[in-house]
């Protein structure tokens, strides 16, 4: 946290610093049990904010709730959203689950889709926040872990376009690791899905341009789920029209962690993005918000 000198008042921003950096740790534990009206006003506007929220973290481990679970859309990390009029580009647009299949079945022949294609003609719907069905892989059937069907996603799109990855070499599980909530969502949806794809509701970007990916994680609605590198790679196979240009949206992969020297703080979090010709592979600190570029994420049917 910012130093702030002896005896005076915090500023607002060293408040909603202090907020966030409370909420990282323990907002799971308290989020049901505060409005955000409540917040607001107790814990970031009042001067006594830093020890009201000791005081309700205390109380909320200790005392049970009346009045139910209520989840407020989060009030922290206010300063981690930026003004955005970035979209997409001209020529994307969601394919039907065939076409994509189709796409897919050139980078990885080996693969039945003959269950996700007759489950693509059983789909009666998909959850609102939702701009359309994607059909990937699942990574149990591309790489012996996670990371290693990361990079073979990655040497895909590399031998499909102009490509950098600038952490070639630093992909191991010290380095990169699915977040627990993408992990369990992606378990829950493969144990109802038979074959060797996952159908997967999802929006690529659009939904959460301009907010940093750590604002995101902590605003997802209760049955959403952050995109990590595989997915959002293998979207990029079927719909290589959704990164084109420099002066577009590009793509924050928040379903993802990743610790830049492997010393297991994971602070950063991948992303897409293209520019000067070439599709681009890289990190970023989570906490960094930029006008052109948002978190794709995925959804569980409610």
């Amino acid at each position: 946290m910012s130093q702030q000198t002896s005896g005076s008042a915090p500023t607002s921003a060293q408040y909603a610093e202090f907020s966030g950096i409370v909420q990282s740790r323990l907002w799971s534990a308290v989020k049901g049990r505060i409005s955000g009206e409540e917040m607001q006003q107790k814990y970031i506007d009042d001067p006594n904010g830093p020890e009201n929220v000791m005081l309700r973290l205390r109380e909320s481990f200790t005392v049970r709730s009346e009045s139910g679970l209520v989840v407020p859309a989060s009030p922290f990390f206010a300063n981690e959203e930026v003004r955005s009029n970035y979209g997409y580009p001209q020529g994307y647009a969601v394919k039907p689950i065939c076409e994509q299949l189709v796409a897919l079945a050139r980078h990885f022949p080996g693969l039945d889709a003959g269950s996700v294609l007759a489950c693509s003609k059983e789909l009666v719907g998909r959850p609102q926040e939702a701009e359309g069905w994607f059909a990937v892989p699942k990574f149990e059937k591309i790489g012996r872990n996670y990371n290693e069907a990361v990079e073979k996603v990655l040497d895909l799109i590399d031998g499909t376009r102009t490509f950098t990855n600038y952490r070639k070499g630093n992909m191991g599980e010290k380095y990169l690791r699915l977040s627990e909530r993408t992990m369990f969502a992606l378990q829950m949806l493969g144990k109802k899905q038979k074959g060797d794809f996952l159908l997967i509701p999802a929006q690529f970007g659009l939904t959460w341009r301009g907010r940093s990916v750590r604002k995101v994680r902590y605003n997802y609605a209760p049955n959403e789920f952050g995109l990590g590198s595989f997915v959002v790679g293998c979207m990029l196979l079927s719909h290589p029209e959704r990164l084109v240009q420099w002066e577009q949206l590009h793509i924050d992969c928040p379903g993802d962690e990743y610790s830049p020297v492997a010393d297991g703080r994971f602070g950063n979090a991948p992303y897409f993005n293209f520019y000067d010709g070439k599709v681009e592979f890289n990190t970023y600190v989570v906490s960094y918000p930029f006008a052109y570029s948002g978190s794709a994420s995925g959804f569980l049917s409610q």
